[in-house]
């Protein structure tokens, strides 16, 4: 079978690869090809443009690629981009960088309001099946017990200005890190574009999966 597309998954702070395997299942069943990586959030000494490079070396000469970049992973897909010479990039529920500002700092400059929910499950998982998460979790888990981002979150934003780049920012209506209300103003803001909207939580690639596959293949660039 001939992959007519190959997608870039690019996870979020605390994620893994393993967070879009039931996506890739999707993606691959209507005949697109995925990646998924693991960041290398292990090394204190990986800059951003490290993990972008990541990214980079994971698709290989696969082409034509999409780039979907998912909340912390915001701050890289960009990056990748340029790097790669993607045809788009989807951010799903994810942070948008500003030049020259850092991801630790960027919660307070993007004015998103506090959640006050401190259980995962409620925050991240609310609408994701409890055995699924909790597989999830544990594997995520044991990943972060060796996380070092230190360099990465202090690191600022390094491109002057967004890149030349098809770029589409997925919603989610039912998320309760990034709420509705403060995306939408997120986006007009830093990509001075309106998002599409669907429903789902934090991790809608778990949620609805399905759905998002069918979102994905949708807004593929013409050509």
């Amino acid at each position: 079978m001939t992959i007519m597309t190959t997608f870039a998954l690019i996870h979020g702070g605390g994620g893994s690869a393993f967070d879009w395997h039931l996506l890739e299942a999707e993606l691959r069943g209507r005949g697109h090809g995925t990646v998924a990586m693991d960041l290398p959030m292990s090394d204190p000494q990986a800059g951003l443009w490290d993990y972008a490079d990541a990214v980079v070396q994971a698709t290989g000469e696969h082409r034509p690629l999409v780039v979907v970049a998912h909340s912390w992973g915001g701050f890289v897909g960009p990056l990748a981009c340029l790097r790669a010479r993607a045809a788009a990039l989807v951010l799903v529920t994810a942070m948008i960088p500003s030049p020259g500002e850092t991801p630790e700092d960027w919660w307070e400059r993007s004015g998103r309001p506090a959640s006050g929910i401190e259980d995962e499950y409620e925050l991240y998982f609310h609408d994701v099946p409890r055995d699924l998460a909790d597989r999830v979790l544990a594997h995520d888990r044991a990943l972060a017990a060796k996380t070092s981002m230190d360099r990465a979150h202090r690191e600022p934003w390094p491109l002057a200005a967004w890149p030349d780049v098809t770029t589409r920012y997925l919603l989610c209506r039912d998320d309760r890190l990034f709420v509705p209300e403060f995306v939408r103003r997120h986006v007009k803001e830093r990509l001075g574009i309106t998002p599409d909207e669907m429903p789902g939580g934090h991790m809608v690639m778990l949620s609805r999966p399905g759905e998002l596959a069918d979102y994905l293949v949708r807004v593929l660039p013409a050509g």
